[in-house]
């Protein structure tokens, strides 16, 4: 084929997104005969690589692609942090930060459309749900993992089990020493410890134990569930309350630092006394043996399917779920294998 006509079909498929104007000026050099081929084959390179860059530009932002914070409670800071740093290596340009803050600052954050996407054990009431509606807000409710609740002593206290009844006296002021739990214990007065006034972790037992007014005198808050893991390692008399979360990862090294400071505590059963004790294990998760269970929510306030929307379908996917799981955590979405055992 001559190459003058070659190089002209060249430009006229290069130009057609082109401007129509501009397109004519350049099919009229082409015609000019006093042009040489090789001055048009240079032509239909510059516009054929100028056509190039003028592909449309990529989303600011996509399930993917993006730049968002997300607001967590504390309590579930490990499991989370996993789930990010994972997530932004599998995609380049996804940028994911995470603040922890106590479930009440966390929701509250969330009603004031400072942040987008939240985690937490409460989901939102009715009275905030209708009052996102009427912002035409929808608030997008995903159970993610199911978490337990672990109580914890010092190593120096021998008392690792404990009944339901026992420590729901404890909750209630009826119990206030450990001589109360146990005749033959020589600790003296119990000092509860949990994370913050405005935690998810005291308003889950304030709930489940129905206390209307405050918490017994001998109840004390701290910063973190660090802080509790801490301070029960250095008093014998103390009972913390933390997320099993906290020390329920083997592969990680913080968890079993933790691990080896403190006794978790068995507890029996609420409405069985067969002289059995769970503790908050997986499988006696996932079975509710073990009593003070919880879920754990993703909620989401976008409007259209950002990365935020992204983040959430990847933690409740396989890759997310696979997180939870070894974290020590329940899966809540991943499929559950079922083996059959033959007989002969």
């Amino acid at each position: 084929m001559n190459i003058v006509i070659f190089t002209k079909k060249l430009i006229i498929i290069a130009f057609r997104n082109i401007n129509s104007a501009f397109t004519g000026k350049v099919i009229r050099t082409i015609n000019c005969r006093t042009r040489s081929g090789l001055h048009l084959l240079a032509i239909a390179m510059v516009v054929f690589f100028g056509s190039c860059q003028s592909k449309p530009k990529l989303p600011a932002e996509s399930p993917t692609r993006g730049d968002i914070r997300i607001i967590s409670d504390e309590s579930f800071q490990p499991v989370i942090d996993s789930e990010i740093n994972t997530f932004i290596q599998l995609y380049t340009n996804a940028k994911v930060k995470a603040s922890y803050k106590p479930e009440v600052d966390v929701i509250n954050d969330f009603m004031n459309d400072s942040v987008k996407v939240i985690v937490t054990s409460r989901k939102l009431t009715e009275d905030q749900i209708q009052y996102l509606r009427d912002t035409q807000i929808i608030a997008r409710t995903t159970t993610y993992a199911y978490d337990a609740l672990a109580l914890i002593t010092s190593k120096q206290n021998k008392d690792t089990i404990l009944k339901y009844k026992a420590v729901r006296d404890i909750f209630l002021g009826q119990a206030s020493t450990w001589h109360d739990i146990n005749p033959k214990s020589k600790l003296g007065e119990i000092k509860v410890v949990f994370d913050n006034n405005k935690s998810g972790n005291i308003r889950y037992f304030k709930e489940l134990f129905e206390i209307k007014t405050g918490l017994p005198y001998n109840f004390y808050s701290v910063n973190s569930n660090a802080e509790v893991v801490d301070f029960v390692s250095r008093n014998p008399g103390a009972l913390g309350i933390i997320s099993v979360n906290w020390i329920s990862d083997k592969d990680d090294s913080l968890s079993m630092s933790f691990l080896k400071k403190i006794n978790v505590v068995g507890v029996s059963q609420q409405l069985m006394d067969d002289g059995s004790y769970y503790r908050p294990q997986q499988g006696f998760i996932y079975t509710k043996e073990y009593p003070f269970t919880r879920e754990v929510y993703l909620i989401s306030r976008e409007t259209f399917k950002g990365l935020g929307s992204g983040f959430i379908q990847w933690c409740t996917g396989e890759q997310g779920q696979r997180i939870v799981k070894l974290s020590g955590l329940v899966p809540a979405t991943m499929p559950v294998r079922i083996v059959q055992l033959k007989t002969e």
